[in-house]
């Protein structure tokens, strides 16, 4: 059982599928029965595991103006107040500049600032923050834990690359899960339910629920001319169509007919609100630039774009952590510690920095405080890549056991960083537990050879395995040392042990073992 599913049932006990079965309960928002396997008591537990961890491989939460979240959080709370089920709503500003916006189960939500940009008035913010409250609300997000652990009987994540998330594919252990929950392409039903009633919801706070049409429009007028960055965003998980600009027009027709005239569009308290963060754009973009200067290997044009974010908004940390980035990356170890100093600074609670000084440190040869950074970035978000490093310094240290645990961590990763953790982990454990991996046993064939017969079981060649080889023979116990070279993963071999008994031999009295004196994996 992997990290992912053993964290998931920590929360979740997954009861038989009769039990399923019988197991309904009724939508809180549709009203519609439906199967239920997760309380609401472990949709809370979920995204409360699942908010930090999100929020951190997302580049964390917007540290540069915390009145903006505080008013974001206002709005949301004003929407999420005419929700039918009361949970424990949370809603922060994302350090990212890709617009999207995200929900976990028990109301965990998020909104990027790169969507923050594109929206007009605080009834267009009121319409994203009221679409993600039910997400939440009608158990979206738990619904799809659900269904995998209907159809595969335990929860299975897969690899997750979002190209807004560089440490995606480097996302090991329990946060596996809420990466996959906010990065989730919700069914049409889905997102019609969360139009629907998040558009009820902020017309009963008291927004003009026109602002939700205009939402749609613009983000159909986006999606259609290919603006930079949204197809990775919002559109990859909430698809934006003309189709939901009709049927939000439908229902604001409705609600005006039902008496909901007169809401508030909020259009100058938004740009009020937000004016600090609108300021800010040219430097984020400048950022942005440098990121993609990075990508293409034009190191020193990044660098100037970077000085050029900091001399615009130097209480940034994201602009420091990047050029401390590009230090490590060139092994200039001293300059890249001072610039994360300066980035952590700034902002003491982002995972990328602790990885990155944790790296440079273990580079210079100090152990203990590689270590200490490399756990503090684990412990905000788990990534195959602290793990790893956490990993080869246990193993410095002696410490196998703890070096094992590190390494199988980040085995969880896809590709190449997985797969070298799993090859580290197996180096460890195979000799630690042969019998866990390889199955072995004595037979005489018809000329009388006594042959040995090796089955690997590990996913990995083996280098080779001594046995000693020992039998019983006419009354007289034999033994014999034998090494095997050059075992493949998953095959049973036979190899001849050179050893002919005499012709003659009662074959009923011969008796004979193998037991594994040493071993080593390629």
């Amino acid at each position: 059982m992997n990290t992912l599913v053993r964290t998931l049932m920590r929360i979740i006990t997954v009861p038989s599928v009769a039990s399923v079965l019988l197991t309904c309960s009724v939508n809180p928002v549709t009203g519609d029965r439906e199967l239920s396997i997760i309380s609401e008591r472990q949709e809370i537990a979920i995204g409360a595991e699942q908010y930090v961890p999100s929020q951190q491989s997302q580049g964390g939460q917007f540290k540069v103006d915390p009145e903006l979240t505080a008013y974001v959080n206002e709005v949301g709370q004003r929407v999420a107040a005419f929700s039918p089920r009361q949970l424990p709503y949370e809603f922060v500003v994302l350090n990212n500049s890709v617009p999207n916006a995200w929900a976990l189960p028990g109301g965990k939500i998020a909104i990027n600032r790169g969507l923050l940009y594109e929206l007009n008035s605080e009834a267009e913010l009121a319409a994203v923050l009221g679409h993600e409250v039910v997400h939440s609300a009608a158990r979206h997000g738990a619904q799809s834990v659900e269904r995998g652990m209907l159809l595969q009987g335990a929860l299975v994540v897969t690899a997750v690359t979002m190209s807004d998330n560089e440490y995606a594919g480097a996302i090991v252990g329990g946060a596996q899960l809420g990466a996959q929950l906010i990065s989730t392409r919700y069914g049409r039903d889905a997102e019609r339910e969360s139009d629907l009633y998040g558009t009820r919801y902020m017309a009963q706070a008291g927004y003009d629920p026109q602002g939700a049409v205009g939402l749609q429009e613009a983000f159909v007028r986006l999606s259609e001319g290919n603006a930079p960055g949204w197809l990775e965003g919002l559109f990859s998980s909430h698809p934006a169509s003309q189709e939901r600009v009709q049927n939000n027009q439908q229902l604001v027709n409705e609600l005006r007919a039902e008496g909901f005239t007169g809401g508030e569009t909020g259009a100058d308290r938004y740009q009020q609100r937000t004016a600090s963060l609108m300021a800010s754009k040219p430097a984020y973009d400048a950022f942005d630039e440098a990121q993609e200067l990075i990508a293409d290997d034009k190191i020193e044009d990044a660098e100037r774009k970077l000085d050029e974010a900091i001399a615009l908004l130097p209480n940034e940390a994201r602009f420091y952590g990047l050029k401390a980035d590009i230090a490590l990356m060139q092994r200039r170890y001293d300059t890249a510690i001072d610039l994360y100093n300066n980035a952590l600074a700034r902002d003491d609670a982002y995972f990328d920095y602790y990885l990155g000084r944790g790296m440079a440190y273990s580079r210079q040869g100090n152990r203990n405080r590689a270590r200490e950074d490399l756990q503090a970035s684990v412990d905000l978000l788990p990534t195959a890549i602290a793990a790893n490093e956490l990993g080869t310094l246990a193993l410095d240290s002696n410490d196998r056991a703890g070096a094992k645990q590190y390494f199988q961590m980040a085995a969880a990763a896809p590709g190449d960083m997985g797969a070298q953790a799993q090859a580290a982990f197996l180096r460890l454990d195979v000799p630690d537990n042969p019998a866990t991996y390889v199955q072995s046993g004595v037979y005489l064939d018809p000329s009388g050879r006594l042959i040995l017969q090796v089955q690997n079981r590990a996913p990995v060649p083996l280098a080779s395995i001594t046995f000693e080889l020992q039998g019983n023979v006419g009354g007289q116990l034999e033994r014999r040392i034998f090494t095997v070279n050059n075992i493949p993963a998953a095959r049973a071999s036979d190899f001849d042990t050179g050893l002919t008994l005499p012709a003659g031999t009662d074959m009923a009295v011969v008796r004979g073992q193998a037991i594994i004196r040493s071993i080593t994996v390629n």
